[in-house]
């Protein structure tokens, strides 16, 4: 049975489709406020009929009301990001230019492709100056929505941790083709099933480069930025035989949307998603003043992977000068840390610890890139991809 809610944000759909972004931006901001039929009606003939529910923050306590200056910032914020949607975009920005990131003497950062049964798509990929004599780790980054490979290479420094620690750093690349914002389309049902569309993909290029370079096919891991950051809790739930560790920045829990109003509905109000049935290692990063993804959906991602008979251990901290954060680890019996959940107080939609010279980063920390790397060199496969 469809709920007036999702009526009304298919209704909403149509309107931006249309072009009305004023009544659509009217439409969702009542509905997410949880206004009724008549409140949320829009301004012609087409009425939606039935009560509207209140989408509760994923927290719990809802927002204090906001005042005229903040409600109309947000009119505008909202009217942009349907502007955007309107072309697949999740974010607003404009697509940057790509800057080639620098590289120390001996390391290199091909430029490949992945062809295969569901299409092809290009990949950077990092390899060492400094390689060990053993098969190196290799860490897969899905960027963010108007992001690149090269972009989220500076963005994260995570060329730079390679070096450090010896790992192989892969950069799947989103096409314009595929989304006109370059965004994984973690919230079409086609692209959230293993051996189907974009997880596919990537898990070919996985293969690829399983078979192609030193790399130890029980230590791979996958994270991901925003849209990113959500297609890799799907790629941990897809392939578990493939990935030791997934890495959620900003991003959403697997099956909390299945087309763009549920996916909209989400990123605002947050989302449970479902309960994966073959949870892997986690790390989650959210900043709580997150206004593009509510930071509720960093707490469903853990709560998708977290078994109950872990326990659990809370600390909090600094970042140098820079951003306080509490810490939740889930450890089993052995005292193996198998989820981390990061919440930064005041951060936003930007990957934590970040440098200036990509986009979408907070230098205030901290360092996502290398808690990450540190949590996922702990894990490692049994087996591995065949």
């Amino acid at each position: 049975m469809t709920t007036p809610f999702a009526r009304g944000m298919a209704r909403a759909t149509e309107l931006t489709r249309a072009g009305k972004l004023d009544e659509a931006t009217a439409l969702i901001q009542s509905l997410l406020q949880g206004q009724t039929a008549a409140e949320a009606a829009p301004a012609d003939d087409d009425v939606i009929e039935g009560d509207f529910v209140t989408i509760e923050n994923a927290g719990g306590a809802q927002p204090p009301p906001a005042d005229k200056a903040t409600k109309s910032k947000s009119a505008k914020g909202l009217r942009e990001k349907l502007r955007g949607m309107a072309s697949g975009n999740f974010t607003g920005p404009q697509l940057r230019p790509v800057v080639e990131p620098e590289l120390p003497h001996g390391a290199q950062f091909l430029s490949l492709t992945h062809r295969g049964a569901q299409g092809s798509r290009d990949y950077r990929l990092y390899i060492p100056a400094k390689q060990a004599a053993e098969p190196m780790p290799l860490v897969v980054m899905l960027h963010g929505c108007t992001q690149s490979p090269e972009d989220f290479a500076i963005g994260t420094g995570m060329n730079a941790l390679a070096e450090e620690f010896g790992c192989l750093i892969a950069y799947p690349a989103q096409t314009q083709a595929a989304n006109a914002q370059k965004c994984w389309n973690w919230f079409r049902p086609e692209d959230q099933r293993r051996d189907r569309g974009e997880p596919a993909l990537i898990a070919g290029i996985v293969r690829d480069i399983l078979r192609d370079q030193p790399a130890d096919r029980t230590r791979v891991y996958v994270a991901g930025l925003s849209a990113g950051g959500a297609a890799a809790a799907i790629l941990g739930a897809a392939y578990p035989d493939i990935f030791a560790a997934v890495g959620v920045h900003s991003g959403l829990p697997v099956g909390s949307a299945n087309d763009m109003p549920s996916a909209f509905a989400a990123m605002r109000g947050g989302s449970t998603g479902v309960a994966s049935s073959s949870p892997v290692p986690t790390i989650v990063f959210h900043g709580l003043a997150d206004s593009t993804v509510h930071p509720g959906n960093g707490a469903a991602v853990v709560a998708q992977v977290a078994r109950r008979e872990l326990r659990q251990q809370q600390t909090t901290g600094r970042a140098g000068s820079g951003r306080s954060y509490r810490r939740t680890d889930h450890r089993d019996a052995e005292g193996r840390n198998i989820v981390e959940h990061w919440e930064i107080e005041g951060a936003g939609h930007a990957w934590a610890g970040g440098h200036t010279g990509g986009s979408f980063t907070d230098p205030s920390g901290p360092d996502a890139s290398r808690e990450m790397l540190r949590f996922f060199l702990q894990h490692r496969k049994a087996g591995g991809a065949g």
